[in-house]
């Protein structure tokens, strides 16, 4: 097994989260120049190894708000100006882009000094960062094994102790996969919760939402607490700095859905969690996977559907000199079933467009669902890599992720927290959702799994489950 490796060392970011770090920010004990220039440092460190970063900022500058002087890092797939948007694809150019995005610019004005730009799949389209146009990114516990995707390079730096929080975005698990690879929290936020892209909004079904990935539970509901004040759609998550005092009824699942299965240790931590829950006075009651393989089928006829969009409308979606001879097999694997399925396309719509309603009646009896977010853990380099056969690779992670897009379709809030790890030393996590809305529920259960699972609050670059090694 290879060693982990992490940047975290004795300068002025230290061990210290993102709250941590505001702290010593107020107090004078650091600068946000002394931030920046330590974060850089440690990227510079992390380029070879982890492979995360796509580009950098030539002369970061430090903003002001909120996050003042945190560093920070936004996934390729968003435009910041000045800078070229990848998608981590070898069919777009590099032509720097002239505008920032609507959230790039939201993401800016809370304060966050923006280093550079973290990899991704290519579009997006798959469950780890192994894109051919900048190689595998590595994930900090195993370098041997994927960071997860399509989140990867974010929650790669983040892990590490490059910067405490990174942008993410999720449009079937894309927050969420890479927070349980790398022992992260991960929250997908309710649909309309942060602001979209316009084009997204306009997509048959708007499936994918902005977020972050952090070390900490604090992080996370800091995060939003500040940026839902930029963006005051639904009703506000508010200020939540700890457990709540309602005692919630979860529900557990255990098994995968159409009888997919799950790993052993994956399945252990669940049930683990679901104790945890259930000591601390909630009311826990296991059920079955609660909605059918026809959701499974329906999710994968409109992934395809994306892809063969991506192909043919790449020069007006992405980039006019977008060159689609360039597109990964995996793509074009995609975007050729699409083209077998297509006639099926009207009916997966009209269901999936009917799942809000479907995913809200499995929580008439329910505050919580919790399960695995992945069937098994981080796979190695390569499993699921650019270069792996397109069709094993569809198998594969049709097995490996399934458990995510249910609440992209729905629309609802669903959060990945760092509760256990595998026998090779590998983070296992589990995923709580509720109904749309309710990420407040979510962010103070996990405050009260952080600390029975004894995370150590003065030292929060440690995973619930332990730490990294030195590199």
């Amino acid at each position: 097994m290879a060693d982990a490796f992490t940047t975290f060392g004795d300068d002025a970011l230290g061990d210290l989260d993102t709250v941590g770090l505001i702290e010593a920010l107020a107090s004078g004990g650091v600068s946000p120049t002394e931030l920046r220039d330590a974060s850089l440092a440690r990227a510079n460190a992390a380029r070879v190894p982890l492979n995360a970063v796509v580009t950098m900022v030539d002369d970061p500058a430090i903003a002001s708000g909120p996050f003042n002087g945190i560093p920070t890092f936004v996934k390729d797939n968003e435009d910041i100006a000045g800078l070229p948007t990848s998608h981590g694809s070898r069919a777009t150019s590099r032509n720097p882009k002239t505008v920032t995005s609507a959230f790039a610019e939201q993401y800016q004005r809370l304060g966050f000094t923006v280093l550079g730009k973290s990899t991704l799949p290519e579009f997006g389209l798959t469950a780890t960062t192994e894109p051919l146009a900048t190689g595998p990114t590595r994930n900090p516990w195993n370098p041997d094994h994927s960071s997860g995707g399509s989140s990867g390079g974010s929650a790669s730096l983040v892990a590490a102790g490059v910067v405490p929080i990174a942008h993410a975005n999720d449009g079937g698990g894309s927050i969420r996969i890479p927070a349980a690879c790398c022992g992260l929290v991960g929250l997908k936020p309710s649909r309309g919760r942060l602001i979209s892209a316009p084009e997204l909004e306009r997509m048959p079904v708007a499936i994918a939402v902005q977020g972050v990935v952090t070390r900490t539970v604090r992080d996370t509901a800091a995060f939003y607490r500040e940026i839902e004040r930029l963006h005051p759609t639904l009703a506000p998550i508010g200020n939540v700095v700890g457990p709540g005092r309602q005692r919630l009824r979860i529900a557990v699942v255990d098994e995968g859905m159409a009888g997919l299965p799950v790993d052993p240790e994956v399945q252990a931590t669940v049930r683990h969690t679901a104790d945890l829950c259930s000591d601390l006075g909630h009311d826990v009651e296991f059920i079955p996977f609660p909605f059918d393989e026809q959701f499974g089928r329906d999710f994968l006829r409109y992934w395809a559907g994306v892809a063969f969009a991506i192909q043919v409308g790449g020069k007006q979606a992405f980039d006019p000199e977008f060159d689609k001879t360039k597109l990964e097999p995996f793509t074009y694997e995609l975007s050729g079933l699409f083209k077998h399925i297509a006639v099926r396309m009207p009916a997966a719509l009209r269901r999936l467009r009917a799942f809000p309603a479907t995913y809200a009646a499995a929580f008439v009896d329910f505050d919580v669902m919790l399960s695995p977010v992945l069937s098994h853990p981080a796979p190695e380099i390569g499993y699921l890599g650019a270069e792996a056969d397109p069709h094993d690779h569809l198998v594969r992670l049709l097995r490996y992720a399934s458990f995510t897009a249910i609440h992209n379709v729905s629309g609802a809030p669903a959060i990945s927290l760092p509760i256990g790890e595998s026998a090779s030393g590998l983070p296992i996590g589990v995923q709580a959702a509720a109904p749309y809305g309710h990420e407040a529920n979510l962010l103070e259960l996990a405050y009260e799994l952080e600390s029975a699972a004894h995370m150590s609050t003065t030292a929060p670059t440690r995973s619930w489950f332990g730490a990294p090694s030195g590199s």
